[in-house]
């Protein structure tokens, strides 16, 4: 398995994601379950 598991663009959009919405980075890692 490549040690390069998330894209350059994944972690930038995650990153977005927590600084645009105030998400966790356990709620961003993690798919929501329900």
């Amino acid at each position: 398995m490549s040690s390069k598991r998330y894209t350059e663009e994944f972690k930038i959009e995650a990153v977005r994601q927590v600084t645009e919405r105030g998400y966790s980075v356990a709620e961003v890692a993690a798919p929501e379950e329900g």
